[in-house]
């Protein structure tokens, strides 16, 4: 089993499709810490940074929507009393962290060939 804390090369070198509303250069590592901390961990900034996640929302906010009615079958909302800036914080984190749960298995298989 591949150590995904040990690699910090981006995981598009190994294959795998990056989403365009997350940083082409994620790395397993980056990977490894989303899933255990969540964005808000500080495992992945451009989801909780207010005016990264604005542009980025801006930019693919419907295919993030998207994404995440696709995965859960419902777009959970967030707080009413949530600022516009929060609001996009909530909705990329939560992609985020989706695409990160459901490709940490296909790294980690990844890995493991390139280890042998």
């Amino acid at each position: 089993m591949a150590n995904l804390w040990e690699n910090d090369d981006p995981v598009s070198d190994l294959g795998i499709d990056v989403p365009t509303w997350i940083d082409e250069k994620i790395t397993p590592y980056d990977v490894a810490a989303v899933n255990q901390g969540g964005c808000t961990s500080g495992a992945y900034m451009p989801a909780v940074t207010y005016w990264q996640a604005l542009e980025t929302m801006g930019d693919y906010g419907d295919d993030v929507l998207d994404f995440i009615q696709e995965a859960l079958g419902e777009v959970p909302m967030p707080d009413s009393d949530e600022s516009w800036s929060a609001m996009a914080c909530h909705f990329l984190s939560t992609a985020v962290e989706l695409w990160c749960s459901g490709v940490e298995s296909e790294i980690d298989n990844l890995l493991d060939g390139v280890e042998s």
